[in-house]
């Protein structure tokens, strides 16, 4: 397959290489893209005093109801004014923790990015608690333009095994970096779970060759905008993603999906393994949590409570999430 047309960023390498490392000390489980100005760095340690801005960071699979949904709703409705800046949850979190950002709110894809970049001693309690919000499940998403497009559409009928398509020669199929995203790391739990389910052992190897293959890897700021552009011919999405976007996609079972609380242990038999550390599969579930050095702490607990309340969740339901009844973990 071609490599990636567009080569990660400098500062972005680095990272990766810092997250190993955080990885290895602590042991964490490593998701429609933002505006430019979203990942201008607004938001740093000394960019901001108390007051009406709200820095959110947030996984980069919720820009779309963010930047036209939530974010504008809650600008009118409270007067203050909300920047955004997406990316790859696993990837933010080490920015917050390395004291690259410092956000009013972080919302993350996967409640393990809290639990091991975030919170306890080892990590400063940057995050005492979060609130479970919403969940969703994984999905193939395809672009209606791809040479692929009808025997891609045949597997979303259930005409034809989907990863027999997605073994085709020459199909551009992308994911995310696992060393940086949630999303990332389940699409390879969800391929050794479909592996098991279509007794085809070789299935991931097949599908997605190593787990750090660069001719699959894209940012996770770009993805579903590369996928929509017809640069790739399909990609692992989250569901609401797929819907946000306008796009086709091949519902997944739900064995596989990662999406059914009632499979949680099935998902949990799937290992992925990425820079050394193992990885167990769990349903998919989204936070939202309150850093200890947000600075403006008053205008964070309204975002939280808009994203919460009734408009909020309706924009979330809309957007094609599951919404949850909000449920608080941890403590202060």
């Amino acid at each position: 397959m071609p490599a990636p047309d567009k080569p990660r960023c400098t500062w972005r390498g680095w990272l990766a290489v810092l997250a190993i490392a955080v990885f290895a000390v602590s042991g964490c489980h490593p998701d429609r893209h933002a505006p430019p100005s979203s990942r201008s760095g607004k938001g740093g340690p000394a960019a901001r005093t108390a007051g009406s801005v709200v820095s959110v960071l947030y996984a980069a699979s919720l820009a779309e109801v963010m930047e036209k949904h939530i974010g504008p709703a809650f600008a009118t409705a409270t007067g203050q004014r909300f920047t955004g800046e997406a990316g790859g949850s696993t990837e933010l979190a080490q920015l917050i923790r390395a004291g690259l950002r410092r956000p009013d709110v972080f919302i993350s894809a996967d409640p393990a990015v809290d639990r091991q970049l975030l919170m306890g001693p080892s990590n400063r309690h940057l995050v005492t608690r979060y609130a479970v919000f919403a969940a969703d499940e994984l999905v193939i998403a395809f672009s209606p333009h791809s040479r692929f497009a009808r025997q891609l559409r045949a597997a979303a009928a259930g005409r034809t095994p989907w990863y027999q398509v997605l073994e085709t020669p020459g199909i551009q199929f992308g994911r995310t970096d696992p060393r940086l995203d949630p999303k990332g790391v389940r699409a390879l739990l969800m391929l050794e779970l479909a592996a098991r389910y279509y007794h085809k052992p070789d299935l991931l190897r097949a599908v997605a060759g190593s787990p750090d293959n660069p001719a699959q890897i894209y940012p996770e700021e770009t993805l579903l905008a590369r996928l929509s552009g017809g640069q790739m011919d399909a990609a692992v999405a989250y569901r609401h993603e797929a819907v946000a976007w306008g796009l086709p996609y091949i519902p997944l079972p739900a064995a596989v999906n990662l999406g059914d609380p009632r499979f949680a242990n099935v998902y949990r038999t799937a290992a992925a393994t990425v820079a050394g550390r193992t990885y167990r599969g769990a349903p998919i579930q989204f936070t939202v949590a309150i850093p200890a050095e947000a600075v403006n702490r008053a205008g964070a607990q309204q975002f939280v409570n808009f994203l919460l309340g009734s408009r909020g969740r309706a924009f979330l339901a809309e957007g094609g999430f599951r919404v949850k009844r909000p449920r608080w973990v941890g403590g202060g």
